[in-house]
């Protein structure tokens, strides 16, 4: 049985201010009572998501598929081939045809906009859940 991490960081990964605040909003600061307290990492570059993940301390990413200039599917896509031990990926998606492309890009969840505090709460706490129990990531 594994115990409960006190803290666990979640990146969250936007162009767009207003994005990831909801993200944040949406999601807040314990998603469930099983998961740690968030530490919220935001990302306004690509840059900014490559240096976070290289340094190995994210316990789950959440990534804008509509951003720009670079997309979180194809961030995702990259990262999963990249890292050896690649966090739970979920993918902020617009419509619900882009869950194929979605699951193209290799993440383990995904979230649809609108955002609703329920879904993403939910999803994000499954992923962390899924992190810190030791699932491994299936390539």
């Amino acid at each position: 049985m594994s115990t409960v991490p006190d803290r666990v960081n979640v990146l969250v990964y936007s162009n767009l201010a207003e994005v990831r605040a909801t993200i944040r909003t949406a999601v807040g600061r314990r998603p469930a009572p099983d998961t740690g307290r968030i530490d919220w990492i935001e990302c306004a570059s690509t840059a900014d998501v490559q240096r976070e993940l290289d340094e190995g301390d994210i316990d789950c990413a959440i990534l804008d598929g509509e951003a720009q200039p670079t997309g979180g599917m194809g961030l995702a896509r990259q990262f999963k081939f990249e890292l050896d031990d690649c966090p739970p990926i979920v993918v902020l998606i617009a419509r619900p045809q882009d869950g194929w492309l979605a699951s193209w890009s290799l993440a383990d969840a995904v979230i649809h906009t609108p955002i609703d505090p329920v879904e993403s709460a939910s999803v994000v706490a499954q992923q962390l859940r899924a992190r810190h129990t030791g699932i491994p990531v299936v390539r």
